[in-house]
């Protein structure tokens, strides 16, 4: 009976490893998905200071 129960938490705890490199895993392909959208998004309106440059 204590080696089932020795083994019931080993395979919860590898349940829990793998559910967080998986969530590592997605918010890694998240961050990367944003940087890429936002280097090929248009860029939003210029803010300009108070004065117009000059030509």
């Amino acid at each position: 009976m204590f080696e089932y129960e020795l083994q019931k938490i080993h395979a919860a705890e590898l349940i829990r490893r793998a559910e967080h490199q998986r969530l590592v895993r997605e918010a890694g392909t998240a961050r990367r998905r944003a940087r890429r959208t936002a280097r090929n998004a248009p860029e939003g309106p210029v803010k300009r200071g108070r004065f117009a440059r000059a030509a």
